[in-house]
Parts: C-alpha cells; sequence; structure tokens
C-alpha cells in the first residue's frame, strides 16, 4: 500500500469529442443547446405535477423522479466539457473525476431501476385496476424509490472506492469527454482484475435483471390487453404505455449500440462519440415523448403557464 500512494493523480486529461480547432466552437453550441433542451423540458415536467394535483398519482410520481434523474445524468458530463471548451482546458482533477463517475453511475443506474418500476405500476394499472391504489399507496412507492437509490448509491460507491485502491502511470490521458469507468481503469499501472470483474458483474446484473424484468412485466400486459373485448379498451390500455415503451426502447437502444461499438471498434474515440447518444441525446427526447403523447402532462403544462408563468 505504501508502493501504491508514492506516485499521488492530481489530474487527468479529457481528450474531447475531437482536437479539430475548427469544430470546437460548433460542438460547443451544439451540446450547449442539447443541454439546455433537455433540462428545460425535463424541469417543466417536474413542475407541471408538482403544481397540477391531478398529476399527483404514482405514475406521475415515478416520471416526475426519472425527470429529476435525467436532469442530474447530463448534468454531471455536459457542463464540464462546455468549461473545458470554452477555457480552451482539457484537465480534470482527480477528485472531479471520481466525482463524475459517482454521479454518472448513480443516475444511469437510476434511470434503469425507474424505468422498472414504472413498468410495474403500468402492469398493476392494466392487470389490478380495481386494486391499483391500494398496491401503489404512498408507502410502497416510497419503498421502491428508496430501494432505487440505495442499490444505485452502493454500486457507485462500490466502483469509487476500487478506482482509489489503483495507482496509475504518467500516461493519463482519457480518450473521452468525461471520467468513464473503462477508459479510467485501463489507464491504472496496478492490477485491475478486480475492477474489470466488478465492472462486468455489475454491469451485467444492473442492465440484465431490470431489462428482464420490463420484458416479463410487459408479456404479462400484452396478454391481459389481448383478453379484453372491445378495441376502444384494447387501445386505451396500450396507450398507457405507449410514452414508456418509446422511452424503454430509446434507453436500452442506444445502451446497446455503444457497447456493441465498444468491443467491436478498437477506436476509442469511435466509441466515445457512440456514447454520446447515452449521454446526451437519449435524456432530450423524454420530455417531448410524454409531453405530446400525454394529454395529462399536456393539461398541466398549460396550467403551470397559464396560472404560474403568465401571472408572475
Amino acid at each position: 500500500m505504501e508502493g501504491r500512494n508514492q506516485t499521488r493523480v492530481t489530474e487527468f486529461i479529457l481528450l474531447g469529442l475531437s482536437d479539430e480547432v475548427g469544430l470546437q466552437s460548433l460542438l460547443f453550441w451544439l451540446f450547449l443547446s442539447m443541454y439546455l433542451v433537455t433540462f428545460t423540458g425535463n424541469l417543466l415536467i417536474i413542475l407541471a405535477i408538482l403544481t397540477d394535483s391531478r398529476l399527483h398519482t404514482p405514475m406521475y410520481f415515478f416520471l416526475s423522479n426519472l425527470s429529476f434523474s435525467d436532469i442530474c445524468f447530463i448534468s454531471t458530463t455536459v457542463p464540464k466539457m462546455l468549461l473545458n471548451i470554452q477555457t480552451q482546458s482539457k484537465v480534470i482533477t482527480y477528485e472531479g473525476c471520481l466525482s463524475q463517475m459517482y454521479f454518472f453511475m448513480l443516475f444511469g443506474v437510476l434511470d434503469t431501476f425507474l424505468l422498472t418500476v414504472m413498468a410495474y405500476d403500468r402492469f398493476v394499472a392494466i392487470c389490478h385496476p380495481l386494486h391499483y391504489m391500494v398496491i401503489m399507496n404512498p408507502k410502497f412507492r416510497g419503498i421502491l424509490l428508496l430501494g432505487s437509490w440505495v442499490l444505485c448509491v452502493l454500486n457507485s460507491l462500490l466502483h469509487d472506492l476500487m478506482i482509489l485502491q489503483l495507482s496509475f502511470c504518467t500516461e493519463l490521458e482519457i480518450l473521452h469527454f468525461f471520467c468513464e469507468l473503462k477508459q479510467v481503469i485501463q489507464l491504472a499501472c496496478s492490477d485491475t482484475f478486480l475492477n474489470d470483474l466488478a465492472m462486468y458483474l455489475t454491469s451485467g446484473l444492473l442492465g440484465v435483471v431490470p431489462l428482464t424484468g420490463i420484458l416479463s412485466t410487459y408479456s404479462r400486459i400484452v396478454t391481459s390487453i389481448l383478453r379484453i373485448s372491445s378495441v376502444k379498451g384494447k387501445y386505451k390500455a396500450f396507450s398507457t404505455c405507449g410514452s414508456h415503451l418509446s422511452v424503454v426502447s430509446l434507453f436500452y437502444g442506444t445502451s446497446l449500440g455503444v457497447y456493441l461499438s465498444s468491443t467491436a471498434s478498437q477506436n476509442s474515440r469511435a466509441s466515445a462519440i457512440a456514447s454520446v447518444m447515452f449521454t446526451v441525446v437519449t435524456p432530450m427526447p423524454n420530455p417531448f415523448i410524454y409531453g405530446l403523447r400525454n394529454r395529462d402532462i399536456k393539461q398541466g403544462l398549460r396550467k403551470l403557464f397559464s396560472t404560474e408563468t403568465f401571472s408572475a
């Protein structure tokens, strides 16, 4: 342990998406606009749910938490990248890198748990409508949310503590626009077997298990919908799942795309560009998906603007 602490790492170098000077201004305004759209859209969803008493239901309770998670998720990476572009600096401190990894993993995994919980919520609403409010009571909702947070915090804490045990070489350049766990582990000079093992095990468990839960839940939802005799009833039941299915497809589709691109390509820069889809693009359409497809959210937004924004 003494030899491991002799070379104290103080900072890493984030190489970003491109070295071309001409692209820096374009990247800055592109990512700034995407960040503002994501931040504003999700914030409006949260405010609409908080201010409209008709939206104080289990489904919108979890949706507001998903919007909050998306705001935090994109805020862990994009502001630092924008700052680096603006100041022409590529440096991130060691502590800043650990913090960025921690919160990136925390809110990224929290999204998967919230999507799983929302799938269960839709299952109860469609398959057990008469007992919906009894099952999805405030105490049970709180337990589901608290359990999701605890698991995500423990997962992020595990990886950060294991990173603290590594010693790093003089080559501290990260071919990414943020401190990604896999990239940081690859820079270590000490043995990373346990880090790699923990990374793949937790990625498998926290990725596959929630997805399996979502798929099994929706298989039972589809079976239940097919038993409905009227076409109107089937459409109404399926429409309540449409927004959630769109978000799940986008989330796991981009996640799979990033994973396949990182394994198929040896070019870390190409992998970094592909990860933009997951880290930046994925949270952006969520407010539009729920806002445009959901009548209650649209009414809540109208009420928000009519009673608060314009009166103020």
